[in-house]
């Protein structure tokens, strides 16, 4: 896989203070400024980004499934951004080991070499694309997902989640109208000076 087109990942998942300013609610079951914002589905994500974008004048929007995985992976091959075991895990995520039944506030665990913060668990992260099963095989530049379908992806395993659903390479499909507990989102951010897609 090649990314030809430049992009800021948000460094953490959206978290409810920044909702509550740019749509005006907050939506989420567990309640806390610095919490990741959930209940949230891929139409109000939609909805934010475009809000957000009209406010900044930044181009803000949903990371694609590929965008998303090559910056939770930050370089790594491994089956998280942190290694290969369940205590590598722990020390970057919250999920159904460790979790206490609830949402943290974003950033307490280590963030992967890139920076950024809670890419495995806490919530699943929505991304523009819609899902499919399976990629096709071979090299693809700036790929995207079909052009239509009946879920969106969600990334990044939850904080209900065992190990298997926070591994960098899982993938969900959720309905683009659904909202749990377990659904949040991050931004990307349009690099300046690249063309609009």
């Amino acid at each position: 896989m090649t990314l030809t087109k430049p992009f800021y990942m948000g460094k953490f998942e959206v978290t409810q203070e920044q909702y509550q300013q740019v749509m005006g609610n907050n939506p989420s079951h567990f309640q806390g400024r610095d919490l990741p914002v959930e209940q949230v589905s891929w139409d109000d994500a939609q909805e934010f980004c475009k809000k957000a974008s009209e406010k900044t004048g930044l181009t803000i929007r949903l990371p694609t499934d590929a965008e998303w995985e090559h910056a939770c992976r930050a370089g790594t091959r491994t089956t998280y951004n942190t290694g290969d075991t369940e205590a590598d895990l722990d020390r970057a995520a919250w999920y159904g080991a460790n979790n206490g039944d609830t949402t943290h506030p974003v950033g307490q665990k280590v963030p992967n070499a890139w920076g950024l913060y809670d890419m495995h668990g806490n919530v699943w992260e929505w991304c523009a694309d819609w899902h499919v099963k399976n990629y096709s095989a071979g090299a693809a530049t700036d790929p995207r997902g079909p052009t239509k379908g009946q879920y969106r992806v969600l990334r990044g395993g939850s904080w209900l989640n065992f190990p298997m659903g926070c591994r960098s390479a899982c993938r969900l499909g959720g309905a683009p109208d659904t909202r749990f507990d377990i659904f949040g989102f991050r931004v990307a951010v349009l690099a300046p000076g690249t063309p609009q897609e």
